[in-house]
């Protein structure tokens, strides 16, 4: 009897020598964030407007990264939203060579980067391509309107060139 549950067992038997063809996909529009949720709402309705921001206490002034309502420091509920410098550094960095999702055609980066006004926090990129990018690299933000009409903020080195019909 097998041990792998009936719902995830394959319904077919794989052949010695056989060769899988890869089959045509159609790119799909990317994902979009939740831009309606109490912690992170702020960040994306900032991006739409051309803005990076971090989420604060205002009682004690303690960056709250992962954003949260509530400040994990002081206990205060008084939180919100500062603006920062639209400028990163790389902290590190990975391409995808294997596609998983097809509103993510290979190869892709995933950067971490932290931002220059609080090192502390760091945010994820995407990047389409292979960039040649090495630690501490100077970043810049652009921000990306996806089809749904959300805005994500994404990272680009000083030297390369904005997808066409993209805003700085």
């Amino acid at each position: 009897m097998s041990t792998v549950p009936r719902s995830v067992q394959p319904n077919h038997t794989v052949q010695p020598n056989h060769t899988v063809q890869p089959t045509q996909t159609t790119q799909l529009p990317r994902l979009a964030p939740v831009t309606d949720d109490p912690d992170t709402g702020g960040f994306f309705a900032a991006a739409a407007a051309g803005q990076v921001v971090l989420r604060y206490c205002a009682d004690c002034g303690a960056l709250l990264h992962l954003p949260r309502a509530y400040c994990y420091h002081c206990g205060s509920w008084n939180t919100g939203y500062r603006v920062v410098a639209p400028q990163a550094r790389v902290y590190s960095w990975t391409v995808v060579e294997h596609q998983i999702h097809p509103a993510y055609p290979v190869p892709y980066t995933v950067a971490l980067v932290e931002l220059a006004d609080e090192p502390a926090a760091r945010l994820i990129s995407f990047l389409p391509g292979r960039p040649d990018l090495y630690a501490g690299q100077e970043l810049h933000a652009w921000f990306e309107q996806l089809a749904d009409g959300s805005t994500l903020v994404q990272w680009r080195t000083a030297d390369s060139e904005l997808p066409l019909g993209e805003v700085s």
